[in-house]
């Protein structure tokens, strides 16, 4: 009985250690750069990356719910700084041990900074909806692990905004919406930035300490737009509302930082060094930056990747995998810059060597068990009807 009671309290003590030094994890938030799989889940959403030839350098080679054909930005920034990749808030394995492993990934394609934005594609999740998941995530920890440990867990844990480009490219530039007549470029800045600093605040309440927010790259010159101009040329004015968001955020993260208790508030803007390869793409080894890699030969846009898309003959030489998102070797250099300017690094202390192919996802579960938490609140789809030729995901 001696022997059993000191093999139990040698385990408390074990358990107990292991709990006073959680693992330093991510949360992350965003739209279709950064989804990892949540909209495959969502039955009735028109934004999903489930077709091939989406993941194509990722793991097995089979579509995993990135719109991308490998890494994304968040992949690769957290490899490089030896952080887990986190799951899919919806993928049906996810549970309290995991979570506590791996951080949770809540990015949705389609999403916005509004409500209101990509409304059109039916169902995803908009980032107060994101957020809201990630209040039952803490509630599901503070059953798990008690509510001093899961406050020490949350406010030593990462979190990553990349969210912004479809509120302009599926809200403001389209003449459907509302807010495309009801604001001016100024004017809908302004509501996108108090709506974001309610989030972030609304973050900061919830233990959000080290936080980063991703700035807009130059929105006008992805493929989608230089096709639906007359010139084939970047969109102008697109890219100019993407650099007027990314100095207003600056201002707004700066502002947070400065005034929110034990804020570690950054920005990454990477504008600059996109435009650059996008701009001279063979000084960064690239051979085309205004076209999708895989595309559905001269039927422009076709907007997703489909097993009947042709792919290009080096992905590796493309900044655009569709006509929307990056390449993964694009998604390295802008994860690098990111890295470089904030020294964003994580329990090592040192940025790891990069792979040279996608690695295979952070956990895969071949016979997923069920859910050990039921996505009781899962998103209502959005009441909008759907558009034949809606606008790429993002």
């Amino acid at each position: 009985m001696r022997f059993i009671g000191l093999i139990t309290i040698l385990l408390f003590l074990g358990i107990a250690t292991e709990l006073g030094s959680c693992k330093l994890v991510q949360f992350i938030f965003g739209d279709s750069l950064s989804d990892v799989g949540n909209n495959k889940h969502l039955s009735r959403s028109l934004a999903t990356a489930n077709l091939p030839w989406y993941g194509i350098d990722f793991g097995n080679g089979l579509p995993n719910g990135r719109f991308t054909n490998g890494r994304t930005v968040a992949d690769i920034i957290g490899d490089k700084t030896g952080l887990p990749r986190p799951p899919a808030f919806l993928d049906p394995s996810l549970d309290e041990d995991m979570i506590l492993s791996n951080g949770v990934n809540y990015a949705s394609g389609g999403a916005g900074i509004l409500n209101e934005t990509g409304t059109l594609f039916i169902q995803m999740l908009p980032f107060f909806k994101q957020i809201e998941l990630f209040q039952g995530t803490q509630e599901l920890i503070r059953n798990k692990i008690g509510a001093t440990e899961a406050q020490k867990f949350f406010e030593g844990s990462r979190y990553v905004i990349a969210i912004g480009s479809n509120d302009f490219i599926n809200n403001y530039l389209m003449p459907t919406y509302r807010d495309s007549w009801t604001y001016t470029d100024d004017g809908f800045i302004n509501y996108l930035m108090t709506t974001l600093d309610q989030q972030l605040k609304l973050l900061h309440s919830l233990g959000a300490r080290q936080l980063i927010v991703f700035g807009l790259a130059p929105m006008g010159c992805i493929p989608l737009q230089r096709v639906l101009s007359l010139t084939g040329n970047c969109q102008v004015k697109t890219n100019n509302l993407a650099i007027k968001f990314n100095t207003a955020a600056t201002k707004l993260i700066e502002n947070l930082s400065g005034n929110l208790p034990n804020a570690t508030f950054k920005f990454g803007n990477a504008y600059d060094v996109v435009a650059e390869v996008i701009n001279n793409p063979q000084k960064f080894g690239f051979n085309n930056s205004d076209s999708p890699c895989c595309s559905f030969g001269r039927i422009r846009p076709a907007l997703t990747c489909i097993p009947a898309s042709t792919l290009c003959p080096d992905r590796s030489k493309y900044v655009f995998w569709d006509e929307y998102h990056p390449s993964d070797r694009a998604n390295e250099m802008m994860a690098d810059e990111i890295i470089s300017k904030l020294g964003f690094l994580g329990p090592s202390k040192a940025p790891t060597a990069s792979p040279a192919h996608a690695p295979a996802p952070a956990h895969a579960h071949a016979h997923a068990p069920a859910p050990a938490h039921a996505h009781a609140h899962a998103p209502a789809p959005a009441h909008a009807h759907a558009h034949a030729h809606a606008p790429a995901p993002h």
